[in-house]
Formats: C-alpha cells, structure tokens, sequence
C-alpha cells in the first residue's frame, strides 16, 4: 500500500498573474484591431514610434509591447479607439474601415492620417468617446 502524498511535496500551479499576461492581450488586442480596422503594419509603426521590424515580429507574434514604455500607452489608446468606434457602428467592420478613411471637418482630417502622431491620436479618441457618449 502507497503512502498518500504530502500536500507539501508538489506545489500547486500558481496561476498566471494579470501583469504577467497583460502584455500579450494587449499586443493581440492591437494586432486584431489594426487586422479588422485595415491599418497598415507601417501606419501602427508610426503612431506607437516602432520600427518596421518591431512591428512586423509584433504581428507574427514574436514581439509583445512593453508595459512601462510609451508604446503601451498609445496601443492602449488605439484598441480604445477600435472599441469606441466598435460601439458606434454595431460591430460593422466595413463601416468602420470607411470612417476611419473619410475625412471629417470636425476632426480636421481624416482619422488614419490623424492617428499618426499621439496628439491626433488622442483627438480622435475624445472625440468618439463623445460621440459614444451620445447615443
């Protein structure tokens, strides 16, 4: 007859904390919406200042954004960014696509070229979330 086994002997698996997972939902939060919304690998490289390479591996799943930089600040305004605009248009990804590419006088242009510097990105952000705010 086997003696049971200490409770002591095999720790139990801890489960993976928040923090330590956090950056890979991020980084496949942004990788989708960039994916659904038809931002180009080059358009996300210029508003969170990657390179091309880096984001290229962020794509192919061999890069995760890092939680301290400015990179994860401005990855978080645009997956906040793809979820207001989300809201707007019922989950129509097509409609989506097309007001991001339509210019708009109250924006001042069109969101995909506004979305290249931190300034016009957080611009359009406000500005969905006031619209959100509306309906």
């Amino acid at each position: 007859m086997m003696a049971p086994a200490s409770p002591h002997s095999q720790p139990a698996p801890e489960p993976a904390r928040d923090s330590e997972r956090a950056p890979a939902v991020l980084t496949g939060a942004l990788v989708r919406a960039a994916r659904i919304l038809g931002i180009t690998q080059t358009r996300i490289g210029q508003a969170l200042g990657l390179s091309g390479a880096t984001v290229s591996r962020m794509f192919d799943g061999r890069y995760l954004l890092d939680s301290r930089s400015k990179e994860w600040e401005l990855s978080a305004l645009l997956v906040r960014m793809f979820r207001s605009l989300d809201s707007i248009v019922g989950a129509d990804d097509e409609a989506a696509r097309a007001w991001l590419k339509s210019a708009h006088d109250s924006l001042g242009g069109r969101p995909i070229d506004l979305i290249r510097s931190a300034e016009g990105l957080v611009h359009v952000v406000q500005y969905l979330d006031a619209a959100r705010g509306r309906n």
